[in-house]
């Protein structure tokens, strides 16, 4: 009985809100880390990129957290959507004198709305990148173009940091299976692993001259909307769970606040930097 008021109360569900929205501010925190990777620069940012890439959907550790996050942004979507309806059936007859933008912020109010925006951009964003990098069977391996004595020879680059020429699989003599390993033709045996260039499908989606301006501008203005969510969300999670006192909340209010602006501002610069500089 306790359990089933912990999760259909409106304190259970700001309780888990709140939980299950901190727990996916630490992985904004990781995604963004890796995701900076790609404003290094340099020959070497194609490969320390797809390195990220390859860690994050192979690694034991990172796949569990994977299915967490999963969990934790339908959770945290449904969960959201049901406090507002609830709550909206809770007062169906608005107050004749209310005026809530004298208590409460704009993002406050709207946050059922943010956070549905945020919705629908995870999913396009997963269908652009994520799918792609797990199911998509023509996925490009990361290859290098390396010059000596005026010839231009192109190299696949395996997770060993060796390099297998393209030539070889284009006279049969090597061959690729399985989307990322490297298969000796005649024998059957598996030589090596490359890696998938995920690097190479962003850099390209947000510079398409069809579509790659309009791209990098609505990703921009997502995270503006997750700026204001986070703006509310992240010092009311802190409240729902009872971190409320006059020596923390102070901090607490300060540090969400750079946060919201910060992380989302980090995260905007990338596609705007690949189309316009990159």
């Amino acid at each position: 009985m306790a359990k089933s008021a912990l999760l259909k109360s409106s304190l259970g569900k700001k309780y888990w809100m709140a939980l299950t929205g901190l727990f996916l501010c630490l992985f904004l925190v990781g995604h963004l880390l890796g995701n900076l990777q790609l404003l290094s620069g340099g020959k070497d940012a194609a490969l320390n990129f797809n390195k990220y890439a390859l860690f994050m959907t192979s690694n034991p550790a990172v796949k569990l957290l994977s299915y967490l996050t999963y969990f934790s942004i339908l959770f945290h979507a449904v969960d959201g959507i049901l406090l507002a309806v609830k709550n909206k059936k809770a007062r169906p007859i608005q107050y004749a004198k209310e005026n809530p933008q004298a208590n409460t912020i704009w993002a406050s109010r709207n946050m059922a709305v943010l956070g549905t925006l945020i919705l629908v951009f995870i999913v396009t964003h997963m269908v652009n990148f994520w799918s792609k990098m797990h199911f998509d069977e023509n996925m490009p391996l990361q290859t290098i173009t390396i010059e000596n004595g005026g010839a231009s020879n192109e190299f696949y680059v395996t997770t060993d940091g060796s390099y297998l020429p393209v030539s070889q699989f284009e006279q049969g003599i090597l061959e690729i299976k399985n989307r990322t390993d490297f298969y000796d033709a005649t024998a059957g045996v598996k030589m090596k692993e490359g890696y998938k260039d995920l690097y190479k499908i962003t850099v390209a989606f947000f510079k398409n001259p069809d579509y790659g301006l309009i791209a990098s501008i609505l990703y921009t203005l997502a995270m503006v909307v997750l700026g204001f969510h986070l703006y509310h969300g992240f010092g009311s999670a802190f409240q729902s769970m009872g971190a409320n006192s006059p020596k923390y909340t102070p901090f607490i209010t300060n540090f969400g606040k750079a946060f919201s602006i910060l992380v989302p501002l980090l995260f905007a610069i990338i596609p705007l930097y690949i189309h316009f500089i990159l």
